[in-house]
């Protein structure tokens, strides 16, 4: 895999997340896990991750080191109480970041 390569390809990561928004069970959002504590860049690095890029294809979308995307890819997860990169994939798409068909 080339460094700025997505782990998925883009389209297959929005088909399945359209796959999964249209069949999945309901999922509800903590109340307390909204986008207002994120800064600005850490949106922008959440939408892009949702696309279904790696942090190596963040760094060059981004102009950013691979350690600073590392840095923010981490802050988001704790500051939205998620476990991994999937989890924060949902979170984006059910909280209307991003929305299925949709991209960045």
């Amino acid at each position: 895999m080339r460094s700025g390569d997505a782990l998925l390809a883009p389209a297959i990561t929005r088909r399945l997340i359209e796959r999964f928004a249209r069949h999945g069970e309901p999922q509800t959002v903590a109340p307390h896990r909204d986008l207002s504590g994120l800064t600005p860049r850490e949106l922008e690095v959440l939408r892009l991750l949702a696309t279904g890029l790696s942090n190596a294809g963040l760094a060059s979308r981004l102009f950013l080191s691979p350690t600073t995307v590392r840095s923010h890819v981490g802050r988001i997860l704790s500051k939205l109480d998620l476990r991994d990169r999937v989890r924060a994939v949902v979170f984006a798409y059910e909280t209307g970041l991003i929305a299925p068909g949709g991209g960045a």
